[in-house]
């Protein structure tokens, strides 16, 4: 008799339209290939996701990534019942999204079927080429605000402290790939027994 095969984990890719959701998912995607390559290159063009994209991810065992437009937040919890993980983005560069961006993060912590399923919250859009400690003040885009500042801005400490769920904190650009290889040993060491 076979043995059964285990299912392919999912990570569910959340967070509000223009957050980076959908340029996360191809540089993961990249640097999660099998040849090992690093370079990343100029990151491509990506256009607001209406629906869902799917990626398949090399950790080494394959894991799935579904980017979920932010414009179909009202329709997530119809996708959390297939859910290992979560990688919420936030916008560190659009201090104007900070609020709904809390909401929406709320609202996932606050689903019953994700009450154990681990969160990673990618402040994205950070870019410092030394280093946050050595260029205080740097983004892929000019408005920035800090870590220490997008961690205050959501009271993250206070959410940690009442989630059911662990949470992790990564500051993130997409666009340089900064971060990116901590997010996926993260998902590496979360999906690798995964449910």
């Amino acid at each position: 008799m076979a043995a059964a095969r285990r299912p392919v984990p999912t990570c569910l890719l959340l967070g509000a339209a223009g957050g980076g959701k959908s340029l996360v998912a191809r540089r993961l995607r990249q640097l999660s290939t099998e040849d090992g390559n690093t370079e990343l290159g100029a990151p491509p063009a990506t256009l607001p996701t209406v629906g869902t994209n799917l990626s398949d991810l090399r950790l080494p065992r394959r894991a799935r990534l579904r980017e979920l437009g932010g414009c179909m937040g009202p329709i997530w919890p119809s996708y959390y019942g297939e859910c290992s993980a979560v990688l919420f983005v936030v916008d560190a560069a659009n201090p104007t999204q900070v609020s709904s961006s809390c909401v929406q993060l709320l609202s996932v912590l606050s689903a019953a079927p994700l009450a154990a399923v681990p969160v990673l919250v990618l402040f994205n859009k950070m870019s410092c080429p030394g280093g946050l400690t050595q260029t205080p003040r740097c983004s892929d885009l000019p408005c920035y605000m800090s870590l220490a500042e997008m961690k205050s801005l959501f009271r993250m400490q206070d959410i940690v402290s009442c989630a059911t769920q662990s949470i992790t904190m990564l500051e993130t650009s997409a666009r340089d790939g900064t971060g990116l290889a901590d997010v996926l040993q993260w998902l590496r060491a979360t999906l690798g027994d995964a449910r």
